[in-house]
Parts: C-alpha cells; structure tokens; sequence
C-alpha cells in the first residue's frame, strides 16, 4: 500500500478539504442550482401540459371541422334533392299546363269544326232546297199543262199525305 498514489489513500486532512469543498459546491447548488433546475422542471412541465392541451384541441378542431364537412355535405345533398323535387314539379306544372292548353284549343277548334259543318250542311240544305224548287218548277209547268194532269197530281199528293198522317 506504499506504493499507491495519494489520492487512493487520502490523508484526514485532504478528506477534509474534500469534504468542505463538496459542502460549499452543494450549498451553492442548493442555494442557486436546484432552485433553477425546479424552475426549468417546471417550465417543461407546463410546456409538456401546454402541448398535450393544444393537442387535445386541435383533435377537437379537427372533429369538429369534420363534423361541419359532414353536416355542410348533407345540407348539400338536401339542396340537390330540394332542387331536384322543384324542377320536377316545374316541370309537372309545365307539363298540365301544356295539357291543359293543348286540351282547351282542341276543343275550340272541334267546336269550330262543328261550327263550320252546320255552316256547311245549312248552306247545302239551302242549295238543295233552292234546286229542288226550281227542279219541281220546271217539272210542274212542263207536267200539269192541262187540266187532267193537274187533277191527277194534286189527288196523288192528297193519298201521299192522308198515308202520311195515319
């Protein structure tokens, strides 16, 4: 053991030195060291906190962004489907209307039709009757030039109309 150096055997006096040396060194740390490192500890602990909390938050933000993008989807799809049901009935209305105007110059213009006809079957009548007329004019001087034979027609025409009657 005499041949090892000092500092593996000290003597009293350099462990004293040691030892007040390592007291001042921690008395200063405990003064001024530690009080910092608690400081610092706790400026990270609330730095760490700060960071769970913004996390949390922006978690929050980003259901919540989601959540609006899911309910702004379905507002647009009740939009379209809205906008959908109006052109349809739009489209509908449009649709009877055109029935309807279509139906009403149809029946005008039957009605116009039937008035034309009775216009044309009157004015034909008329003709007829005009011809018929003359016709029988003709037939009556060329016929009943003598007596006999007027006798003769109007007694005919007297049993046509007594058969007519019965």
């Amino acid at each position: 053991m005499e041949n090892l150096p000092s500092i593996l055997t000290p003597d009293l006096g350099l462990l004293f030195w040691m030892l007040l040396a390592f007291l001042v060194v921690f008395g200063v740390l405990a003064k001024f060291g530690f009080p910092a490192v608690e400081e610092r500890k706790k400026f990270i602990d609330e730095s760490l906190k700060s960071a769970h909390e913004a996390a949390e938050r922006l978690t929050n933000i980003q259901q919540e962004s989601e959540a609006i993008v899911q309910q702004a989807r379905v507002q647009q799809a009740d939009i379209i489907k809205e906008a959908g049901a109006k052109r349809d009935a739009i489209i509908a209305e449009a649709q009877n209307k055109a029935k309807a105007e279509a139906t009403r110059i149809m029946e005008e213009a039957n009605l116009q039709i039937e008035r034309e006809k009775q216009a044309a079957i009157r004015d034909i009548r008329a003709q007829v009757a005009q011809l018929s007329v003359q016709i029988a004019e003709k037939v009556v001087r060329t016929n009943l030039s003598d007596d006999a034979q007027q006798m003769q027609l109007i007694d005919r025409m007297l049993d046509e109309v007594q058969v007519e009657n019965k």
